[in-house]
């Protein structure tokens, strides 16, 4: 037989049928993968197909034979990710509201490559997009790739921020002229993505959202803040810190009805101090940056949980229940 100009891509076609067309419940057969190479001008005859078979498994990939009816047939039995995983996978990246839903419907083609054509379908059918909440700024990918490179070549960076108005139009802070930071790291938080950087100006960390941030470049200048980065916590800094407002740090005293306690150790962390407070409520005493946000966490709970000191934050509550009772009028 004739060997065809594409010979030596056998192997990884065969590979790569086996890849995209099998799994356990979908085995390919030599037939098969003969008639995929012919299709793609390659010849074959059956033992040069089970040698392929015997490279590919000498060279890592798990390869299982199996008997149906009097047809045998292979399949890729283990792969990087199992379908639980994928399945994680994109219910993160549909899920999160950084990412637009053109880049979302992208993602997702790219992870349903991982596994065969037929699991594909699995994860197609649990995709829910359409309707979800997502960010209008296209340019997520290209930030948060600048924000790392500023990070990791530990260079400061600088970029315009913005807020929509009711016209949805962009309208850009600090009077439209650059912010210039030091970024040192990112987190999630409340489905956003923030960068957490240090700002010299004003001598202290502050956090941007990733998605209202435009023109990101890197500078050409070292990072400051180092001192102060690394004395912050980040995983106490983003549980204090109610929806990443800004605010005073302040030790807070709360008390809540007991089958709360899930719920706050949610979202103040497993090492919070909780203390008996009679037979049916407990205590906690922890540092929160005091802003609307944290109100509206606690008043979320209704009756069931209470500011309980310093004094001037439970002033603050009542300010803060006033100012959105008045919205409502006087009560009939």
């Amino acid at each position: 037989m004739a060997r065809s100009s594409f010979q030596k891509l056998k192997l990884l076609h065969v590979m790569n049928y086996l890849l995209q067309n099998s799994d356990e419940e979908h085995p390919i057969t030599v037939n098969q993968m003969i008639q995929y190479l012919e299709s793609n001008g390659i010849a074959a005859e059956r033992k040069s197909i089970y040698d392929d078979i015997e490279a590919l498994r000498t060279f890592g990939m798990d390869i299982e034979e199996c008997k149906r009816g009097r047809v045998f047939g292979y399949y890729v039995a283990s792969r990087t990710f199992e379908l639980p995983e994928l399945k994680l996978l994109v219910d993160s990246v549909q899920s999160s509201k950084f990412i637009t839903h053109k880049k979302t419907a992208s993602l997702i083609k790219k992870i349903e490559t991982l596994t065969s054509v037929h699991s594909a379908q699995l994860l197609h059918r649990q995709v829910f997009v359409k309707n979800r909440i997502k960010t209008m700024n296209e340019s997520i990918y290209y930030n948060v790739d600048e924000i790392h490179n500023g990070i990791s070549n530990n260079r400061k960076i600088r970029f315009l921020y913005f807020e929509y108005n009711v016209a949805k139009e962009r309208q850009y802070r600090h009077g439209g002229a650059y912010y210039v930071v030091s970024p040192f790291a990112m987190t999630w938080d409340d489905e956003n993505y923030y960068l957490v950087a240090y700002d010299s100006e004003a001598g202290i960390i502050k956090h941007y959202r990733v998605d209202k941030m435009e023109k990101i470049s890197t500078l050409d200048e070292e990072r400051d803040g180092q001192e102060v980065y690394q004395a912050l916590d980040m995983a106490v800094y983003t549980r204090k810190t109610f929806g990443m407002f800004t605010g005073e740090e302040i030790k807070v005293q709360m008390r809540f009805e007991n089958h709360l306690v899930g719920a706050v150790l949610d979202r103040l962390g497993s090492e919070v101090f909780i203390v008996p407070d009679g037979p049916a409520h407990f205590t906690v005493r922890t540092d929160v940056v005091v802003s609307p946000q944290f109100f509206a966490w606690v008043l979320g709970f209704g009756p069931q949980a209470q500011i309980v000191g310093p004094a001037h934050v439970v002033d603050g509550m009542k300010a803060h229940i006033g100012s959105v009772a008045a919205l409502y009028g006087p009560q009939a």
